[in-house]
């Protein structure tokens, strides 16, 4: 800590020196004025003195015999299987009362005797997904499954749907009336031939639903060299293509919202919405190509043709333009799925 400080110290004194402000210099230092003159009094630089204070005990700490009798208690025979939210009220029935529910708690821990117990899994943290980044088309697919609603109430058709996260492509797609491991194996299989990627080991990504974890599905991708990833429990932001995709289908204007009459016509619409999405849509993500173009390196050819159709009309009248330049008419570049952020980058590197 003095170091840093010795060094802010000596940035605004040269700056003072140069001309500058103390004030000023400060903020850009990022302290405030009176943190400056408390850090350097009477020529002498002072380090920080809260790690080595002698603070009091609070008033209400437990005593090591209160906090041993806690632990007597708990550890009773009669108590030994109960959770300090059963302990306490049962003691408070017979008039005893020792600390709350959570100094129970942390009394125990500070003991090692806060464990799991159970037939229940303990709960582990879930860690954030691992990041993909595509450089080309058929690197990193994710897939997720949505209801499709029909005219009966309660009664649903499921839309299975396989994106390439770097072109935005639909590569796969199915409609049926239930959901299923072995189903989705099928899809996967056929959606790896037709793309000519089979052992090519292409990152699947998805939720944690039970088809994308079913055994036929898992087995099927390892036979295929698929790399497996899932999300983290109960969290849509790591399947954000998926996401993004399914709302598009479902606000296209000629959704049926009456819900479709049967399986045939789910696959019907939802063919006439991939071939729309796929071939015609400029997506706005792509720098408006469309997800096909992408997919097959078309974008950057079409995308120079656009910057010099610009650059002509610039040419033609560029007092409309005066000192600005064209819009940008450059390939977008490789697509990351779940990218790391910023502070936990800076965590990554420090490690």
């Amino acid at each position: 800590m003095l170091p840093k400080r010795k060094q802010y110290i000596d940035w605004i004194q040269e700056a003072n020196r140069s001309g500058a402000r103390v004030t000023l210099a400060c903020i850009e230092v990022g302290i405030s004025i009176r943190t400056y003159r408390r850090w350097y009094r009477a020529g002498q630089l002072s380090h920080d003195k809260r790690p080595d204070a002698v603070r009091s005990a609070p008033k209400n700490k437990l005593t090591e015999a209160e906090q041993a009798a806690i632990i007597a208690v708990c550890n009773q025979p009669r108590f030994a299987s109960l959770p300090p939210t059963q302990i306490v009220p049962t003691l408070l029935d017979e008039g005893v009362y020792y600390a709350s529910e959570s100094t129970f708690y942390r009394v125990l821990k500070q003991h090692s005797q806060l464990n799991h117990r159970g037939r229940a899994l303990a709960p582990k943290p879930s860690s954030a997904p691992q990041t993909f980044t595509a450089t080309a088309a058929c690197q990193v697919f994710c897939w997720d499954i949505t209801y499709l609603p029909s005219p009966v109430r309660g009664q649903f058709y499921y839309l299975y749907m396989i994106e390439d996260v770097y072109s935005r492509k639909i590569v796969g797609w199915e409609v049926y009336d239930c959901e299923s491991g072995a189903l989705a194996a099928k899809l996967l299989e056929r959606t790896l031939i037709s793309e000519q990627c089979l052992h090519t080991g292409v990152v699947l990504h998805s939720d944690n639903g039970a088809p994308m974890k079913a055994q036929t599905m898992r087995m099927k991708a390892y036979e295929l060299g698929v790399v497996s990833s899932y999300s983290r429990p109960r969290v849509s932001n790591d399947n954000p293509f998926a996401e993004s995709l399914f709302k598009t289908c479902k606000y296209r204007p000629n959704w049926p919202t009456e819900g479709f009459k049967s399986v045939e016509a789910a696959r019907t619409w939802v063919l006439t919405f991939t071939r729309w999405y796929n071939d015609e849509h400029k997506h706005s993500q792509l720098n408006f190509v469309t997800p096909n173009q992408r997919h097959t390196g078309e974008d950057k050819e079409i995308l120079a043709k656009r910057h010099e159709t610009m650059q002509r009309a610039k040419a033609q009248n560029p007092i409309r333009w005066g000192s600005q330049e064209v819009r940008d008419c450059e390939p977008v570049g490789p697509t990351t799925l779940n990218p790391v952020k910023e502070q936990q980058q800076d965590q990554l590197r420090a490690a």
